[in-house]
């Protein structure tokens, strides 16, 4: 069982999420793992954190703090106050150095706390980070260190610098905050619920792993509904649509407790018709999985995947805009680039992916392009750079990938061939026929009806005066009345004989 998430923008589908009911390893959740390898030439170490391959912790993701985390660990694992020691009085060890080596600080293979910063992806198992971090709606905590952050996104200097203030005044100690976008505008209160809020929650942290040993899951990332709503939710969403019960009653409990003057946009579907196919998202799905992408000009892209990288090449349709090739080529590309901003989101293509698109002279369509397709990603959360267009017309993109690909497949096996490309002659099918008619003819069956797909249908019947049909010359060689009928449902290669009853003969 699991729980299907489309996001729509403007009704165009541009995340599909599917979340099993029993995930584990999703990128957020927290786990106390055991370090059983140390590997000097990667820098980096193996965790067992309970998946059958030991996940990977490179030197870059420790955290300055490391031994700050190393130490937090033990003093939890080995707490016996009923309620937890106090975090404010903990003391922070000094910071590693950048270009320190991992055998200095997991010396003695250590149990330790840490965060799954990728998802399981096919051989590899999830990799981790020490740099431990608590999401909320406004705010994002990160123990060991008192540093106060606001997102650059955040354009008034004005606006930055109260939220500041705001924040050191209301801030536990321990504790550094960086102040989300999703803050602007927000009043103390606010902040102060929702660091309040990720306070517990550390706390809660502190309690699960009192006693505890490794491998052993600390603590669970909110349900990919739950916290979809809570990095996306804002003034643009307008609807909000539930199909189970359960679901409905959390996603509206959440809601009422994050934006208590959003509640009224979620509504209970409960009609007849999946719900997917209600809102166009089935179509939508079976449309932008495929190798091949139509746009609505005619224009088409063709994605295709290697051990490396991804690359998406851009072919120009039969449409054309008017009869300047630089201008057909730049129209092309914008629809293109805006059509490939969706399919990264969509698919969650991660790593490099090589666009090459429609050859353009001009230096200023050019630019023109790589800005729209800056501005085209820029509601894509994964991290996320565009280069240039190269001399040779092509754009590289890397962009980061938190979880296994989406890939959906949205091709069927051809019935008739069963996905080998290959059909039976209709010369040996002709002979197939006749033998499985003689078969029956010399077992008592009588006034036979031949039931065909069309075509074979027109190849069986077609003769004149001269030249008999293929069913007159078995009629004439069998001295029986043989009909022939056709079925469009049939497909091409398929046939099936029928007694005088009209009910199916068995071969």
């Amino acid at each position: 069982m699991g729980v299907e998430i489309a996001l729509l923008e403007d009704k165009k589908l541009v995340e599909l999420h599917h979340e099993k009911t029993d995930a584990s390893f999703a990128v957020g959740d927290l786990y106390l793992g055991k370090v059983k390898k140390l590997i000097p030439g990667l820098n980096a170490a193996f965790v067992d954190v309970g998946f059958e391959k030991d996940a990977f912790l490179h030197y870059t993701d420790l955290s300055p703090y490391a031994r700050s985390l190393l130490k937090f660990t033990q003093l939890s694992i080995n707490d016996t106050s009923p309620n937890g020691y106090d975090f404010s009085t903990f003391e922070v060890e000094p910071e590693i150095i950048k270009t320190g080596k991992i055998n200095e600080v997991l010396s003695g293979k250590p149990n330790i706390l840490v965060q799954i910063l990728k998802e399981p992806i096919a051989a590899k198992g999830p990799r981790l980070s020490c740099e431990i971090s608590l999401p909320g709606r406004f705010v994002v905590i990160t123990p060991f260190n008192d540093i106060v952050a606001v997102s650059r996104k955040i354009h008034s200097a004005e606006e930055r610098k109260r939220l500041q203030k705001i924040v050191e005044s209301i801030k536990p100690k321990n504790f550094g905050v960086i102040v989300r976008t999703a803050a602007e505008g927000k009043n103390t209160a606010e902040l102060h619920e929702d660091l309040t809020m990720l306070e517990e929650t550390w706390k809660l942290i502190q309690r699960n792993l009192k006693a505890a040993s490794p491998p052993s899951k600390v603590l669970s990332e909110q349900t990919k509904t739950t916290s979809m709503l809570r990095d996306l939710l804002n003034e643009d969403f307008n609807k909000i649509v539930v199909n189970d019960k359960n679901l409905f009653n959390d996603t509206r409990n959440y809601i009422q407790r994050i934006a208590p003057e959003k509640s009224d946009i979620i509504s209970y579907y409960h009609n007849g018709l999946p719900i997917f196919d209600q809102f166009g998202i089935t179509k939508q799905v079976k449309a932008a999985f495929g190798k091949t992408v139509n746009l609505p000009s005619g224009a088409y892209l063709i994605i295709e995947h290697t051990e490396a990288l991804h690359v998406i090449d851009v072919n120009s349709g039969y449409k054309s805009v008017s009869n300047n090739q630089e201008q057909n080529a730049l129209e092309t590309n914008l629809e293109a680039a805006a059509e490939i901003s969706r399919q990264l989101r969509l698919r969650d293509l991660g790593g490099i992916i090589v666009v090459d698109f429609i050859d353009m002279k001009l230096p200023d369509n050019k630019r023109k392009l790589m800005e729209a397709m800056e501005e085209f990603m820029r509601p894509d959360r994964a991290k996320h750079a565009v280069l240039p267009i190269s001399k040779f017309g092509l754009m590289q993109i890397t962009r980061q990938r938190m979880k296994p690909e989406m890939n959906i497949n949205t091709q069927e096996v051809c019935p008739t061939c069963n996905g080998t490309g290959k059909i039976s002659s209709t010369l040996l099918l002709e002979d197939e026929i006749e033998k499985n008619l003689s078969y029956l003819i010399t077992h008592q069956h009588k006034d036979l009806t031949l039931v065909v797909h069309p075509i074979l249908y027109s190849y069986f019947t077609k003769g004149s005066v001269f030249f008999r049909s293929k069913v007159w010359k078995w009629r004439w060689k069998y001295g029986q009345k043989i009909k022939i009928r056709e079925n469009t449902n049939y497909h091409l290669t398929q046939y099936q004989f029928f007694d005088r009853h009209d009910e199916e003969i068995k071969l």
